[in-house]
């Protein structure tokens, strides 16, 4: 799965602090175009879902909390929800169906809002007070409300130039 391989490459990213809190925009932005190209090949419901699922099973099996397993699934299973409405056929479905699958990605982030404390004694420990002092400030509901209002509007926009891509080149090589 090529959108696993982009969101764990872009992922590394997280080692410089100011990134670490904008990682799930920057995932919505780089996944938009495979997450198209996957739904040329996408037509019964539940495929989204299980998708979600994987993600969210390997972020476990990386180190990361049980959270994204559901996060994951569950807004991936209102993506198929909504293409399922589409028909599996529409493009204003399949785009906004990005934007919500997307969101799954802040299952990794919600355990450093939700449990902040314990998560800054552990960024401390393995990262330095250097890199904890720079994140700590970002850590509140209003930076959390933003990420998902961001990851979402990003997602729109990726899945956008996604289909845009999509036309461009992969339906003339016969790929789309």
């Amino acid at each position: 799965m090529i959108i696993i391989v982009l969101i764990f490459i872009f992922g590394m990213l997280g080692y410089i602090p100011i990134l670490m809190i904008a990682l799930p925009i920057l995932a919505a932005l780089i996944c938009g175009i495979p997450y198209m190209l996957f739904l040329t090949r996408v037509n019964k419901f539940g495929m989204v879902t299980l998708m979600g699922l994987i993600l969210g099973i390997v972020m476990f099996l990386s180190g990361h909390t049980w959270v994204p397993i559901l996060v994951f699934t569950l807004f991936a299973f209102l993506a198929d929800c909504i293409l399922k409405a589409g028909n599996y056929s529409s493009i204003k479905h399949s785009i906004i169906s990005h934007g919500i699958f997307i969101l799954g990605i802040m299952g990794n982030m919600l355990p450093f809002f939700i449990l902040r404390d314990f998560y800054m004694d552990s960024m401390r420990a393995s990262m330095g007070n250097d890199y904890v002092n720079v994140v700590a400030p970002f850590l509140n509901n209003e930076v959390l409300i933003a990420l998902f209002i961001l990851t979402f509007i990003t997602g729109i926009a990726s899945a956008y130039l996604g289909k845009i891509v999509l036309k461009k080149h992969f339906e003339k090589a016969g790929i789309a």
